[in-house]
């Protein structure tokens, strides 16, 4: 539901309803709405983690790793899930600004996955995948920019020509 409609628009009544829970027994788990949604910013992050690093864990070197990480991505961006939208984003942009908590989070988020694909640049340097002039951190920050504005597009509907862009974003790495 958060990802959906957002932290504003999304009541404790559409989250009971969608939990098919009665409005006590979240109040019973959780403080108020903002709690929930923290539980659920933690297990939404710690589900994408692990769906990201799985990812890239099938490549055999570090450019693989990259490619594939990218194109989990793309995939990740498309469909139901892309138009249910991320969770991370909507935080961004919705409550950033105005919540220190969560902006400390999301920002805490969007560091540990730049510095998730820096080490995999880092691991292609070594294997000899991706050139030594590549700068790992200024590249990692461009694909960060680059996968969380894929969920963006996704959100709006917008068509996704996964193996193409995934192509252009690893040119970064020549």
């Amino acid at each position: 539901m958060f990802c959906e409609r957002g932290y504003h628009a999304t009541s404790i009544g559409d989250l009971t309803a969608a939990m098919e829970l009665a409005t006590g027994s979240i109040y019973k788990a959780f403080r108020d709405k903002h709690a929930v949604f923290m539980a659920a910013l933690g297990r939404y992050t710690a589900l994408r983690q692990e769906q990201t690093r799985s990812a890239a864990a099938r490549g055999a070197n570090g450019r693989e790793r990259v490619r594939n990480m990218l194109l989990s991505s793309v995939e990740h961006s498309q469909g139901s899930e892309g138009r249910r939208g991320c969770l991370v984003v909507g935080s961004a942009v919705e409550l950033a600004a105005v919540d220190p908590v969560i902006g400390a989070r999301v920002s805490a988020q969007l560091k540990t996955n730049e510095t998730f694909i820096a080490d995999l640049i880092r691991e292609g340097q070594a294997d000899g995948s991706i050139p030594r002039h590549v700068d790992a951190h200024d590249t990692a920050r461009l694909m960060i920019c680059l996968t969380q504005g894929l969920r963006v597009v996704g959100k709006a509907r917008l068509p996704l020509d996964g193996e193409r862009l995934v192509g252009v974003a690893m040119k970064l790495l020549a």
